[in-house]
Protein backbone atom coordinates (compact mmCIF):
# COMPACT_ATOMS: atom_id res chain seq x y z
CA UNK A 1 0.00 0.00 0.00
CA UNK A 2 1.36 3.54 -1.23
CA UNK A 3 1.59 6.15 1.57
CA UNK A 4 2.65 9.70 -0.25
CA UNK A 5 3.84 12.54 2.02
CA UNK A 6 4.10 16.09 0.65
CA UNK A 7 6.20 18.15 2.43
CA UNK A 8 9.55 20.60 2.10
CA UNK A 9 12.94 19.98 3.36
CA UNK A 10 13.27 23.20 5.14
CA UNK A 11 9.61 22.61 7.23
CA UNK A 12 10.43 22.38 10.36
CA UNK A 13 7.07 20.41 11.26
CA UNK A 14 7.55 18.03 7.98
CA UNK A 15 10.81 16.90 9.90
CA UNK A 16 8.93 16.30 13.29
CA UNK A 17 6.55 14.80 11.24
CA UNK A 18 8.68 12.48 9.39
CA UNK A 19 9.67 11.13 12.91
CA UNK A 20 6.21 10.50 14.17
CA UNK A 21 5.30 8.92 11.49
CA UNK A 22 8.42 6.66 11.74
CA UNK A 23 7.14 5.91 15.47
CA UNK A 24 3.73 4.67 13.93
CA UNK A 25 5.29 2.39 11.09
CA UNK A 26 7.28 0.61 13.96
CA UNK A 27 4.09 -0.39 15.96
CA UNK A 28 2.33 -1.08 12.34
CA UNK A 29 2.50 -5.47 11.41
CA UNK A 30 2.05 -4.25 7.88
CA UNK A 31 5.39 -1.82 7.53
CA UNK A 32 7.02 -3.95 5.39
CA UNK A 33 4.30 -4.00 2.77
CA UNK A 34 4.40 0.03 2.97
CA UNK A 35 5.61 1.99 0.13
CA UNK A 36 6.16 5.53 1.36
CA UNK A 37 6.66 7.73 -1.63
CA UNK A 38 7.97 11.07 -0.67
CA UNK A 39 6.13 14.19 -2.52
CA UNK A 40 7.88 17.90 -3.30
CA UNK A 41 6.26 20.91 -1.78
CA UNK A 42 7.93 24.32 -2.24
CA UNK A 43 7.00 26.53 0.84
CA UNK A 44 8.95 29.61 -0.81
CA UNK A 45 9.97 28.61 -4.67
CA UNK A 46 10.82 32.06 -5.66
CA UNK A 47 12.83 32.76 -2.22
CA UNK A 48 16.30 33.97 -3.59
CA UNK A 49 19.26 32.28 -1.65
CA UNK A 50 21.66 34.70 -0.77
CA UNK A 51 23.79 32.08 2.36
CA UNK A 52 23.62 34.81 4.79
CA UNK A 53 19.83 35.22 6.03
CA UNK A 54 19.11 33.71 9.27
CA UNK A 55 15.92 31.67 9.57
CA UNK A 56 15.04 34.60 12.62
CA UNK A 57 15.43 37.16 10.12
CA UNK A 58 13.68 35.35 7.62
CA UNK A 59 10.42 35.10 9.71
CA UNK A 60 10.46 38.22 10.98
CA UNK A 61 10.27 39.89 7.39
CA UNK A 62 7.50 37.22 6.22
CA UNK A 63 5.18 37.83 8.86
CA UNK A 64 6.02 41.48 10.02
CA UNK A 65 7.12 40.63 13.35
CA UNK A 66 10.12 41.56 15.64
CA UNK A 67 13.35 39.36 15.07
CA UNK A 68 12.83 38.72 19.17
CA UNK A 69 9.15 37.29 18.37
CA UNK A 70 10.62 35.11 15.52
CA UNK A 71 13.33 33.73 17.89
CA UNK A 72 10.59 32.52 20.47
CA UNK A 73 8.80 31.31 17.97
CA UNK A 74 11.54 29.37 16.43
CA UNK A 75 12.62 28.33 20.07
CA UNK A 76 8.83 26.32 20.75
CA UNK A 77 9.59 24.82 17.42
CA UNK A 78 12.52 23.22 18.87
CA UNK A 79 11.21 22.30 21.96
CA UNK A 80 8.98 20.56 20.32
CA UNK A 81 11.12 18.62 17.58
CA UNK A 82 13.54 18.02 20.99
CA UNK A 83 10.27 15.75 22.07
CA UNK A 84 10.78 13.44 18.89
CA UNK A 85 14.83 13.37 19.52
CA UNK A 86 15.91 16.14 16.82
CA UNK A 87 17.68 18.59 17.84
CA UNK A 88 17.17 21.74 15.64
CA UNK A 89 20.33 24.58 15.46
CA UNK A 90 18.41 27.51 13.74
CA UNK A 91 21.22 29.83 15.57
CA UNK A 92 23.85 28.34 12.32
CA UNK A 93 20.99 27.38 9.94
CA UNK A 94 20.69 29.35 6.03
CA UNK A 95 17.71 30.17 4.74
CA UNK A 96 17.72 28.74 1.09
CA UNK A 97 15.18 28.12 -1.91
CA UNK A 98 14.43 24.18 -1.81
CA UNK A 99 13.86 23.99 -5.68
CA UNK A 100 17.30 22.09 -5.87
CA UNK A 101 16.85 19.90 -3.16
CA UNK A 102 13.86 18.38 -4.33
CA UNK A 103 15.28 17.97 -7.83
CA UNK A 104 17.81 15.46 -6.33
CA UNK A 105 15.51 13.92 -4.06
CA UNK A 106 13.56 12.76 -7.22
CA UNK A 107 16.77 11.86 -8.70
CA UNK A 108 16.96 9.59 -5.66
CA UNK A 109 13.60 8.35 -6.07
CA UNK A 110 14.53 6.80 -9.23
CA UNK A 111 17.29 4.46 -7.38
CA UNK A 112 14.86 3.58 -4.24
CA UNK A 113 16.95 6.12 -2.30
CA UNK A 114 13.97 8.91 -1.80
CA UNK A 115 13.46 8.21 2.14
CA UNK A 116 17.65 7.90 2.82
CA UNK A 117 17.83 11.73 0.54
CA UNK A 118 15.21 13.25 2.18
CA UNK A 119 16.15 12.69 5.92
CA UNK A 120 19.97 13.79 4.53
CA UNK A 121 18.38 16.78 3.40
CA UNK A 122 16.54 17.60 6.05
CA UNK A 123 20.01 16.63 8.53
CA UNK A 124 21.32 19.59 6.75
CA UNK A 125 19.62 22.35 6.91
CA UNK A 126 18.21 22.16 10.64
CA UNK A 127 20.65 19.98 12.53
CA UNK A 128 23.86 21.08 10.60
CA UNK A 129 23.22 24.61 9.21
CA UNK A 130 24.00 23.75 5.64
CA UNK A 131 23.55 25.65 2.77
CA UNK A 132 20.81 23.29 0.84
CA UNK A 133 20.70 25.35 -2.23
CA UNK A 134 24.88 24.49 -2.70
CA UNK A 135 25.49 21.89 -5.31
CA UNK A 136 28.69 21.22 -3.54
CA UNK A 137 26.89 20.13 -0.70
CA UNK A 138 23.66 18.04 -2.57
CA UNK A 139 26.22 16.35 -4.44
CA UNK A 140 27.96 15.47 -0.76
CA UNK A 141 24.17 14.08 0.00
CA UNK A 142 24.23 12.29 -2.90
CA UNK A 143 27.36 10.60 -2.65
CA UNK A 144 26.41 9.80 1.08
CA UNK A 145 22.73 8.07 0.04
CA UNK A 146 25.07 6.00 -2.69
CA UNK A 147 23.98 7.97 -6.25
CA UNK A 148 26.73 7.77 -8.99
CA UNK A 149 28.59 11.61 -8.79
CA UNK A 150 28.37 11.90 -12.28
CA UNK A 151 24.94 11.67 -12.61
CA UNK A 152 24.14 13.46 -9.41
CA UNK A 153 26.59 16.77 -10.91
CA UNK A 154 24.59 16.34 -14.33
CA UNK A 155 21.40 16.52 -12.67
CA UNK A 156 22.24 19.50 -11.04
CA UNK A 157 23.40 21.20 -13.85
CA UNK A 158 20.65 21.30 -15.69
CA UNK A 159 16.77 21.40 -15.15
CA UNK A 160 16.48 17.73 -14.81
CA UNK A 161 13.92 16.88 -12.64
CA UNK A 162 11.95 20.16 -12.48
CA UNK A 163 8.48 18.70 -14.08
CA UNK A 164 8.84 15.81 -11.56
CA UNK A 165 9.27 18.85 -8.83
CA UNK A 166 6.22 20.80 -10.44
CA UNK A 167 4.11 18.31 -11.18
CA UNK A 168 4.13 17.63 -7.62
CA UNK A 169 3.36 20.68 -6.00
CA UNK A 170 0.61 21.08 -9.18
CA UNK A 171 -1.15 17.59 -7.72
CA UNK A 172 -1.05 18.75 -3.90
CA UNK A 173 -3.13 22.04 -5.20
CA UNK A 174 -5.12 19.64 -6.93
CA UNK A 175 -5.85 17.64 -3.84
CA UNK A 176 -6.37 20.61 -1.66
CA UNK A 177 -2.85 20.65 0.34
CA UNK A 178 -2.95 23.90 1.93
CA UNK A 179 0.07 23.32 4.34
CA UNK A 180 2.73 20.93 4.99
CA UNK A 181 3.44 18.07 5.93
CA UNK A 182 0.48 16.13 4.53
CA UNK A 183 0.30 12.20 4.26
CA UNK A 184 -2.20 10.14 2.03
CA UNK A 185 -2.56 6.72 3.15
CA UNK A 186 -3.74 4.84 -0.51
CA UNK A 187 -5.59 7.87 -1.72
CA UNK A 188 -8.85 7.36 0.63
CA UNK A 189 -7.41 8.78 3.90
CA UNK A 190 -5.52 12.03 4.60
CA UNK A 191 -3.28 13.62 7.81
CA UNK A 192 -2.40 17.30 7.61
CA UNK A 193 0.02 18.42 9.87
CA UNK A 194 2.84 16.72 12.27
CA UNK A 195 0.33 14.69 14.48
CA UNK A 196 0.85 12.77 17.21
CA UNK A 197 1.92 8.88 16.23
CA UNK A 198 -1.28 7.49 17.47
CA UNK A 199 -3.24 8.97 14.18
CA UNK A 200 -0.55 8.05 11.60
CA UNK A 201 -0.92 4.48 13.08
CA UNK A 202 -4.90 4.29 13.47
CA UNK A 203 -4.92 5.93 9.17
CA UNK A 204 -2.37 3.07 8.35
CA UNK A 205 -4.50 0.63 10.41
CA UNK A 206 -8.00 1.47 9.21
CA UNK A 207 -6.44 1.80 5.00
CA UNK A 208 -4.15 -0.84 5.19
CA UNK A 209 -6.88 -2.95 6.38
CA UNK A 210 -9.25 -1.82 3.03
CA UNK A 211 -5.96 -2.21 0.99
CA UNK A 212 -6.30 -5.51 2.04
CA UNK A 213 -9.64 -6.27 0.98
CA UNK A 214 -9.27 -4.93 -2.12
CA UNK A 215 -5.73 -6.62 -3.06
CA UNK A 216 -6.23 -10.08 -1.40
CA UNK A 217 -3.34 -11.75 -3.34
CA UNK A 218 -0.65 -8.66 -2.50
CA UNK A 219 -1.63 -8.83 1.33
CA UNK A 220 -1.21 -12.83 1.21
CA UNK A 221 1.64 -13.98 3.25
CA UNK A 222 3.19 -16.39 1.66
CA UNK A 223 5.99 -19.04 2.82
CA UNK A 224 8.26 -20.22 0.30
CA UNK A 225 9.68 -23.65 0.06
CA UNK A 226 10.64 -26.49 -2.54
CA UNK A 227 8.57 -25.79 -5.93
CA UNK A 228 8.54 -25.53 -9.79
CA UNK A 229 7.88 -22.48 -11.37
CA UNK A 230 6.14 -22.09 -14.82
CA UNK A 231 9.40 -21.53 -16.38
CA UNK A 232 10.30 -24.88 -16.05
CA UNK A 233 12.67 -24.23 -13.40
CA UNK A 234 12.58 -26.70 -9.89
Amino acid sequence: MKVEIWSDVVCPFCYIGKRRFEAAMQQFAGADQIEVVWRSFLLDPDLKSDGKTTPYEYLAERKGMSLEQSKQMHQQVTDMAKEVGLEYHYEKAIVANSVDAHRLLQLAKQHNLGDATKELLMKAYFIEGKDIDSHENLQAIGAQVGLDAQLVADTLSSDRYLPAVEADVLEAQQIGVRGVPFFVFDRKYAISGAQPADAFLGALQTSFAEWQKNNPAAAMQVQDGPSCEVNGDC
